[in-house]
C-alpha cells in the first residue's frame, strides 16, 4: 500500500488502510476520510488567521508557502470553515500528519466497533417542530411573491447526554465509503471543554488534483425504506419528480457557472444519478473539469463556489436574508465546507452536512431542506428528521423527550 507520512513534530505513523487509521484518533486530533484518501492530524504547528471567507485563500496559501520552507515534507492544512462570515475558521497545518488510503473497498463492519447500549437522551429543538413548519410556510409566501426561487432551511436538535467523537467517527466510516467522514477538533469552547465537529458528508464540494476539479452536488433528496421495494420505489419516485429536479438545477447551474470561469474544459452531465446514503436518496451530478491553471487552489475554489443553492437557496443574497432573519438558529460550521488543501494547492472540500458539534455532556446535530415551489411543511419537516439519523445513529442515542 502507498502511505505518504509526513511530519513537523515527533508524532510519526504508518497506518494502514482507512479503517485502522480511524483506531488511532483519540481526542483533540482531527481527521477527513474520502472514498480515495485519508488523512489524520495531531497537534497544530500553525493556525490561520483570518476574519473573513475573503481573506482565508490568500493567507493559505503564504502559510503553506511559509512552513514549506521551513521543512522538507510538503505540508497540509485542515479544517473546516463556518456557512457565514461570523464563524471563525477552524483552519491549522499540523504538528503530526498521517495520510493513507481512502475508504472504498473497506469494510462495511466491523466487530472492533461494536455499538453499545443506547443511552436515553433528552433533547432541546432549535427551532421547535412548529416553528419550523411556519418557517418553511412563510418561506413558500416569499417564493410565491419572486422574493427567491429557492431556499434551504435547518434545524438543530441539542442532544443532552456523553458522546465521544472518537466511536462516531468509527460507526459513521463503514455506512460512507463512498463519501466524506470527518473529525475536526475545534478547539477549547465554553467551560474550557472542547468540541468536535463530526459528520458523515455525502456531498464533495470539490476536490482538485494538478488540473483534473471535480465538484459533486446533490439537491432533492426522500428518506429511504427499509422494505427494499418500498425503497426501490422511493428512488424512482424522487428520480421522476418533476420538483426535486427543479430544486436540482438550481444548484448544478450555478456550481457550472463558477467553474466554468476557471476551466478550459467543464463535463456537466445532462441529467442527475440517483445517490445513496443510509438513510436518504438523493439526486446528484458529477461535474468534472480541467483547469486553466495547475497551482489553482482547491480552497479559493471551494470558496468561490460556497454558498451553494444546495445549502442557502436561489439567488443568494435573499435566501441568505431570509435564513438570517427567520431560521431561528445559529448555524455555526454546519453548511460550511471540511476538508484539507496541501501547498500544491491540491485538496478535497466537502459541504458539512450530516453532522453534529459534540462536546462533553452534550452534541448539536443539524439538518435542513431546500424549499421550492411545491414544498410541504410536513414533508420537509419530516425530511430533516430522516437526515438527522446518520449522525443519531452513530451516537446510539433514543431521544426520550423534548426539554426548552
Amino acid at each position: 500500500m502507498n502511505t505518504e507520512v509526513a511530519s513537523h513534530g515527533e508524532w510519526v505513523l504508518t497506518p494502514p488502510a482507512a479503517q485502522a487509521l480511524l483506531r488511532l484518533y483519540h481526542e483533540g486530533d482531527s481527521a477527513f476520510v474520502s472514498p480515495v484518501r485519508s488523512v489524520l492530524t495531531r497537534g497544530a504547528y500553525a493556525h490561520l488567521d483570518a476574519a473573513s471567507h475573503d481573506q482565508v485563500a490568500v493567507r493559505a496559501e503564504r502559510l503553506l508557502a511559509e512552513v514549506h520552507k521551513e521543512g522538507e515534507v510538503e505540508p497540509l492544512l485542515i479544517g473546516a470553515l463556518g456557512f457565514a462570515d461570523g464563524v471563525p475558521p477552524r483552519l491549522v497545518v499540523p504538528e503530526g500528519l498521517v495520510i493513507g488510503t481512502g475508504a472504498r473497498g473497506a469494510a462495511a463492519t466491523s466487530k472492533a466497533h461494536a455499538v453499545p447500549a443506547c443511552l436515553l437522551a433528552e433533547v432541546s429543538h432549535l427551532p421547535s417542530a412548529g416553528r419550523y413548519c411556519r418557517n418553511v410556510t412563510e418561506a413558500l409566501k416569499r417564493i410565491q411573491v419572486g422574493e427567491f426561487e429557492k431556499v434551504v432551511l435547518s434545524r438543530a436538535l441539542r442532544v443532552h447526554a456523553q458522546v465521544q467523537a472518537g466511536p462516531m467517527l468509527c460507526r459513521l466510516m463503514p455506512r460512507n465509503l463512498m463519501g466524506y467522514t470527518f473529525a475536526v477538533d475545534l478547539g477549547m469552547k465554553a467551560a474550557q471543554a472542547r468540541s468536535t465537529l463530526v459528520g458523515a458528508s455525502p456531498e464533495l464540494l470539490l476536490s482538485k488534483r494538478g488540473r483534473a476539479v471535480t465538484s459533486h452536488p446533490l439537491a432533492g433528496s426522500l428518506a429511504r425504506s427499509t422494505d427494499p421495494r418500498e425503497d426501490q420505489a422511493r428512488a424512482q419516485r424522487l428520480l421522476g419528480s418533476a420538483k426535486d429536479h427543479h430544486e436540482h438545477t438550481y444548484v448544478v447551474d450555478a456550481i457550472a457557472k463558477v467553474l466554468s470561469a476557471h476551466c478550459r474544459k467543464l463535463t456537466v452531465p445532462p441529467r442527475p444519478s440517483l445517490v445513496a446514503t443510509a438513510t436518504m436518496w438523493h439526486l446528484g451530478t458529477r461535474i468534472d473539469g480541467e483547469l486553466n491553471d495547475p497551482h489553482a487552489s482547491a480552497l479559493s475554489l471551494a470558496l468561490a463556489l460556497h454558498p451553494t443553492p444546495a445549502i442557502c437557496g436561489h439567488p443568494t443574497g435573499p435566501a441568505r436574508a431570509f435564513i438570517e432573519q427567520e431560521e431561528g438558529f445559529a448555524r455555526d460550521f454546519f453548511a460550511g465546507l471540511v476538508g484539507w488543501v496541501n501547498a500544491q494547492g491540491d485538496g478535497e472540500w466537502a459541504v458539512t452536512i450530516r453532522c453534529a458539534e459534540v462536546a462533553d455532556q452534550h452534541a448539536t446535530v443539524y439538518a435542513g431542506a431546500g424549499i421550492v415551489q411545491g414544498s410541504d411543511p410536513a414533508l420537509e419537516l419530516a425530511e430533516t428528521e430522516a437526515k438527522m439519523q446518520t449522525v443519531l445513529g452513530a451516537m446510539n442515542v433514543a431521544l426520550r423527550r423534548e426539554v426548552g
